[in-house]
């Protein structure tokens, strides 16, 4: 691979537009820049997630990071994809695999019977963000999809299934650090 990034600052970018894998030129607030900014977003809260889990009590550390590092690279083929319009990187074979740990990850878990709140260890609340992030980067694809209709199932898939994972994890992760749910309580209000 030759020297890709071997000068940062190029200066077209100061007038307001930005360049796509093709080499067209598009404004910097395009529904394709803002969904692969998401994208991005997302990518960095899945490494502080595994940066977190690294150094916290979770068992397992060699499985979870295998496992976020496949997403991680999963992401950056789906911002491959989004720059460059019709151009395919993104495999089922990803959101076959984050089916297969949702399920593995759920038989431990007991049945969910109330909402859960997005706090708890770091690493489970990591996962809760990373989660949300998940959902706004999936909005953001749609709506690339809807204009253009160049954004293949599987890509959609991914950040649908991606974010199901990530609700799976944070459970697994809360369990895994002895912790428990932190449980929605409806009326809240009415223990002030």
């Amino acid at each position: 691979m030759g020297h890709r990034l071997s000068k940062i600052y190029t200066r077209t970018g100061d007038s307001g537009t930005t360049g796509l894998g093709d080499g067209s030129r598009v404004a910097k607030d395009d529904l394709r820049i803002i969904a692969l900014g998401d994208v991005d977003e997302l990518n960095s809260c899945i490494g502080i997630l595994r940066a977190q889990i690294a150094v916290s009590t979770v068992e397992d550390k060699a499985i979870w990071d295998k496992s976020l590092s496949l997403i991680q690279h999963w992401l950056f083929d789906l911002g491959g994809e989004v720059c460059i319009p019709n151009y395919n990187m993104v495999l089922p074979l990803s959101v076959e695999f984050l089916e297969s740990e949702i399920d593995r990850m759920n038989e431990a878990l007991p049945m969910l019977k109330e909402f859960i709140l997005p706090a708890g260890t770091l690493a489970c609340s990591y996962a809760h963000q990373a989660r949300s992030v998940c959902r706004r980067a999936e909005r953001s694809l749609m709506t690339v999809h809807s204009r253009d209709q160049n954004i293949q199932a599987a890509s959609l898939q991914l950040l649908n299934r991606l974010s199901d994972w990530l609700f799976v994890a944070s459970r697994a992760l809360q369990r895994a650090e002895g912790g428990s749910e932190v449980l929605w309580q409806k009326n809240i209000n009415e223990t002030i």
